[in-house]
């Protein structure tokens, strides 16, 4: 698991906001794939397209983060803070988003297949066609 100072994960996030913000041509596009991110202070940041599969983002501050169309296959973000944060149409196949506070999220056509939300508070989220195939619910059902 790739790990990162405050320091280069600063840069990281600023270089993908530029990649974002002028349409990719300047800037980089954010690799955090396989990173231990766990407990970071990622609130408010633009991840938006960026790649976190198999990030350990657990108990990491996520509130108010764009993660729409970010890959977050395999993502640890149980106990996360993920409170209005937007989702829409992130990956989140097989995701750990067990204890992780989404409400008020945006989960807009997110793909939740095979993702755990158990103990998840949902309140207030946008669940609107996402897809939740064998979505493990916060009270424990199978979806």
């Amino acid at each position: 698991m790739s790990e990162f100072t405050a320091s280069e994960l600063s840069k990281i996030l600023k270089e993908h906001k530029k990649w974002i913000d002028t349409d990719m041509k300047e800037g980089k596009h954010a690799d955090l794939h396989d990173a231990n991110l766990s407990s970071a202070d990622l609130s408010g940041a633009n991840l938006s397209l960026a790649h976190l599969s198999g990030a350990n983002l657990s108990g990491a501050n996520l509130r108010k983060t764009n993660l729409s169309d970010a890959d977050l296959i395999s993502a640890d973000l149980s106990s996360a803070d993920l409170s209005r944060a937007k989702l829409s149409y992130a990956n989140l196949l097989c995701a750990n988003l067990s204890g992780a506070n989404l409400s008020g999220a945006k989960l807009k056509k997110a793909n939740l297949t095979c993702a755990s939300l158990r103990s998840a508070n949902l309140s207030g989220a946008n669940l609107r066609r996402a897809t939740t195939c064998n979505t493990i619910m916060p009270d424990g059902t199978m979806q």
